[in-house]
């Protein structure tokens, strides 16, 4: 599940673009309908080509909303910077534009809306000149440019084609079992209470959970979950989510608070932070400076505490300590944004450091400033994982050489994160593992395990009468190394999520069971079973009489032996002749075919099939026209 976010001066046709896109105008206030000018978030989705559905936020253009568009624009996935044809790059497209590269958003397109209003392609030449200038030195400097009429839909269609190409090339959100939710909305609805809609991360989320609602700690359970107003059971990291909870009263929260699973995170009231000055900022900051400070959905105002220098100016970097007035939700590597109070301008940002500092910091102290450079770099269990993450399922080994930690640190990293689950050793299971051991990441192998399970399931419900999926058909399937496989499969079965019988997998309780039909047809064929039991129907008559599925399922099931293609037994016969022919060799040293045929009262072809079929598994061994019994 994938959001995009819009961006650009006001008045250039965020909404109307949407609607165009979506069918949807985003705008749900009077006065933004009376004004015709976004002040909240909206909202909208659209259903790409491929099948994939996304998410739409749209933010404030004008300038006296841009807080507004803050709380909107972080947890996004790809950006629209909508630039209108008839009036080129303005100052909130600037203003946005800088926003969106301090946040980092990882994807973008550029969207040259009303160009039904330059009728001169000469003009929009000179547009887009003006447009790739003013990306130059941004994260959307690679971005195409499209040109769109949400009037006359003129490009709608290049431009859905182009967001489905730059959302593929893009992973999808990692689940990290750690979900946090920003709240960017609330409201009631009749008979279900509290609603609170935002952009999840981190984790997902399911209808049942007890969830906590910080800074305040609200304690409350999942009523139900929506995703594009439809009813889910569980949120994927990603989505744009709509969550009913119960037990706590709308009253009782605000925009900017965070839904997480308790004990999971915990508020601050301090954050370390690299801090990067955009190059138009009015004025030089100085240490005491009051700001506002923007992370996720919340803001507040902060202190800023200058660390290793008395000012930053425009363009300049460095190292500060925020001390926030109200109590918020951030972890190491949220992108955060800071604003100056009065008169409003966007000065900066960069991304969180430390989100639970032990104190406040000495600000010329080098010590202090050297251990942020190495946090920054991160600690060497966060180091680790990354390289586990990047490398997906592979040998510990491999993971710490990506890392480049020295043996100690390597080996103190491995243990924390094995034991705290972030990183499975899938061959040996225990809190410590060998360097050559198969490990993945928890958040691939959350993944991976699902596509496991929901492979097995599948093939539960589509072939019933079978004992399970193939071993190599699953393999095939999920396109994994052997080794990966073998061992992801076998992690599965130590752990009973799984049963691997004879190559066929499948899942615990899974039962072959046979419907009315189906059993009036196994009745008929065990009456012709027992009436010649060793002169059988051939394979071929018994698939005609109950049906391949139902023949298979009684092989499967252990009630019929075949022998051949064609020739097929009850267990009970086979283990009666099997039985005989073993005695009769005791006894003579050796049976040929003709005597195997007179003692059981049948024909040739059932003698053969039965004595070759012995020879396959080992039981017999041939000598000359005679059997032994194979040592």
């Amino acid at each position: 599940m994938r959001v995009i976010g819009t961006a650009g001066h006001v008045d250039h046709g965020k909404s109307t673009l949407i609607e165009a896109l979506t069918g949807t105008h985003p705008d749900r206030l009077k006065e933004e309908k009376a004004r015709e000018m976004t002040i909240e978030l909206g909202f909208g989705w659209l259903t790409l080509p491929n099948s994939e559905e996304i998410g739409i936020v749209d933010v404030p253009g004008h300038r006296d909303f841009i807080e507004n568009m803050l709380s909107g624009i972080g947890g996004i996935d790809a950006a629209l910077l909508v630039i209108a044809a008839d009036e080129g790059v303005m100052p909130q497209t600037k203003e946005h534009l800088a926003i969106l590269d301090l946040l980092q958003i990882p994807a973008g397109l550029i969207v040259l809306t009303k160009t039904d209003l330059a009728s001169d392609s000469g003009w929009l030449d000179l547009l887009e000149a003006d447009i790739r200038s003013a990306v130059s030195e941004t994260v959307l400097k690679d971005a195409p440019i499209l040109r769109v009429s949400a009037k006359t839909k003129t490009g709608l269609d290049v431009l859905i084609s182009s967001l489905q190409a730059l959302l593929q090339q893009k992973p999808a959100r990692l689940d990290l079992n750690r979900p946090r939710l920003p709240i960017d909305r609330i409201f009631t609805m009749s008979g279900f209470g509290t609603v609170v809609t935002g952009t999840l991360s981190d984790g997902h989320i399911s209808v049942g959970d007890e969830v906590e609602i910080l800074p305040k700690g609200l304690k409350g359970r999942i009523r139900g979950l929506q995703t594009h107003k439809k009813k889910e059971e569980a949120a994927v990291p990603g989505s744009r989510t709509a969550v009913n909870i119960s037990g706590v009263d709308m009253e009782d929260i605000q925009r900017g608070d965070v839904l997480v699973h308790p004990n999971q995170y915990q508020a601050t009231r301090r954050i370390d932070a690299r801090f990067h000055a955009l190059k138009d900022m009015s004025r030089p900051l100085h240490h005491g400076d009051e700001v506002k400070f923007f992370v996720g959905a919340s803001e507040t105002i902060a202190t800023l505490r200058l660390l290793g220098t008395e000012e930053l100016k425009a363009g300049e970097e460095g190292w500060v300590q925020l001390e926030l007035r109200d109590p918020l939700v951030a972890v190491r590597g949220d992108r955060y944004i800071l604003r100056r109070p009065s008169p409003s301008e966007t000065l900066g940002g960069g991304a969180v450091t430390d989100h639970q500092p032990r104190g406040r910091h000495k600000r010329f102290d080098a010590n202090v400033l050297k251990s942020l450079d190495a946090l920054a770099q991160g600690s060497p269990a966060d180091i680790l994982l990354e390289a586990a993450l990047a490398l997906q399922a592979a040998p510990i080994k491999e993971m710490v050489a990506k890392s480049r930690l020295e043996a100690e640190s390597a080996e103190s990293a491995l243990r924390e994160l094995l034991e705290s689950g972030q990183i499975l050793a899938l061959e040996d299971g225990a809190k410590t593992a060998k360097s050559d051991a198969l490990a993945i990441a928890l958040p691939h192998w959350n993944t991976l395990q699902a596509k496991i399970l929901q492979l097995a399931e599948s093939y539960h419900g589509q072939y019933p009468l079978r004992r399970g999926i193939p071993r190599e058909e699953l393999k095939s399937k999920l396109k994994l190394l052997p080794k990966v496989f073998n061992a992801s499969l076998a992690y599965l079965v130590v752990h009973n999520f799984l049963l691997d019988q004879r190559g066929a997998v499948s899942r615990p309780g899974h039962e072959i069971k046979f419907n009315g039909q189906e059993q009036v047809k196994v009745q008929t064929l065990r009456r012709k079973f027992e009436a010649t039991p060793y002169a059988t129907p051939s394979v071929k008559e018994c698939q005609a009489e109950a049906g391949e599925d139902v023949v298979n399922a009684l092989i499967e099931l252990g009630e019929l032996v075949a022998v051949s293609q064609e020739v097929i037994f009850r267990k009970t016969d086979y283990d009666v002749m099997v039985e005989q022919i073993r005695k009769t060799i005791e006894k003579n040293g050796q049976i040929t075919l003709a005597e195997v045929r007179d003692m059981l009262g049948t024909t040739r072809k059932y003698a053969q099939a039965l004595l070759e079929h012995l020879d396959a598994i080992g039981v017999t061994m041939r000598d000359g026209d005679a059997r032994k019994l194979r040592k």
